[in-house]
């Protein structure tokens, strides 16, 4: 497995934080709306700056927390980044910095995949970041070592 170096430290002094009534709220520029801060939520608003900021991402092609069903179960997945012709491109599952990233995260998130058919998978906890492009050919998993841009193409 390829970790990718990204140091989201950088991108803290883009985050909008504010306090009301004894908790702190970040603001979620996808959402458009302020959210409890939780260590996940911290990692999950770095990670969208990352990806808007660095990569390029456009807003407009970002899903963030939204629930889909698998065997009859409902979940909710991080963060889905759509291609220009609106598919499903990128799966992304955050988790809290003192949360490990195992074979549980990965299994995850592949399952989550199953009905969204994407074709990248990111697992990070913002120390820990892996990227891999779903081989459906051989069935495995290619681990790149960076995120890819957006492609406007």
């Amino acid at each position: 497995m390829k970790q990718i170096a990204i140091d989201f430290t950088v991108l803290q002094q883009y985050l909008t934080i504010k306090n009301e009534k004894g908790k702190r709220y970040i603001f979620c520029y996808i959402r458009n709306k302020y959210l409890v801060i939780t260590p996940e939520e911290i990692v999950r608003q770095l990670l969208l700056l990352y990806l808007t900021k660095v990569k390029l991402y456009p807003k407009n092609k970002i899903a963030v927390e939204k629930q889909l069903v698998i065997n009859g179960r409902k979940k909710r997945f991080d963060i889905l980044i759509l291609n220009k012709e609106i598919e499903p491109q990128i799966l992304i599952e955050c988790k809290a910095p003192n949360v490990s990233i195992t074979q549980a995260v990965f299994n995850q998130i592949a399952q989550y995949n199953m009905s969204l058919n994407t074709n990248l998978l990111i697992v990070t906890n913002g120390q820990s970041t892996y990227c891999c492009h779903v081989n459906r050919e051989n069935q495995q998993f290619e681990f790149l070592a960076d995120i890819p841009f957006f492609e406007k193409k």
